[in-house]
């Protein structure tokens, strides 16, 4: 059963960072959506900003930034090939080379593991979208805290429907140490018409006080027009 995102978001005072793939309503287009959200004064100091193949972190005031590692980043990047990756870290990068060798994301991301910043270990979670729609999610987490053991998991989705998308965040929710997402990517319906309906929606829906910064993007498969919207807290 289809779920109602934004209740979901609304619901959580701290899914961390998240990541929604998937279809329009009227099918045309590919969704693509990133968030991030913060806690601390480091990780809520930052903006999206585009870049020729996509976005990255920058901070918001450099002066105030104390350790750039695990935060400044490029979550998505395009290829020239189509094909676009969003990942909560700098394994946009490592995707992105494996596959420019080749290989395939999955190869990318053996290569990786959670962050490392325990006790939370948080997930590295990714998706790949390629040009005809199809596409991906990945998480890597410890098992259950146990830093000594990186649990790989890969969602592939051939044919995505109409009006459906699939989201997968870091965190269950808030914590100490924080809970890392548990479970499948949720199914969820996608009704808004376009990218900057979408990011309205789903802007509105995160937390106020931990939100930072949006992504939002609507793929025309038949020409491979895009359609963006980003939102910043700080901006």
């Amino acid at each position: 059963m289809k779920r109602d995102l934004c209740a979901l978001l609304r619901e959580n005072s701290y899914p961390g960072r998240g990541i929604l793939l998937g279809r329009s309503g009227d099918g045309k287009s590919a969704v693509i959506a990133y968030f991030i959200m913060g806690r601390s004064g480091n990780s809520r100091n930052r903006i999206f900003q585009e870049t020729s193949d996509g976005i990255r972190t920058k901070a918001f005031d450099e002066s105030k930034m104390t350790d750039p590692s695990l935060i400044i980043y490029h979550p998505v990047r395009r290829l020239e090939n189509g094909t676009t990756i969003v990942t909560n870290g700098d394994q946009t990068d490592t995707i992105r080379d494996h596959m420019a060798e080749g290989h395939c994301y999955r190869h990318g991301l053996h290569s990786r593991t959670f962050e490392p910043d325990g006790p939370n270990w948080t997930p590295r979670i990714s998706g790949v979208v390629q040009p005809d729609g199809k596409y991906a999610l990945s998480i890597l987490k410890s098992l259950d805290g146990d830093e000594s053991c990186c649990c790989r998991y890969f969602f592939e989705y051939e044919a995505p429907a109409a009006g459906t998308g699939h989201f997968i965040s870091t965190y269950q929710g808030d914590g100490s140490p924080l809970p890392s997402f548990a479970g499948e990517p949720i199914l969820v319906g996608i009704t808004a018409p376009d990218a900057s309906a979408l990011a309205k929606e789903l802007w509105e829906s995160l937390n106020p006080d931990n939100k930072v910064s949006l992504f939002v993007e609507y793929m025309d498969l038949e020409h491979g027009n895009l359609h963006t919207t980003i939102y910043n807290k700080y901006c």
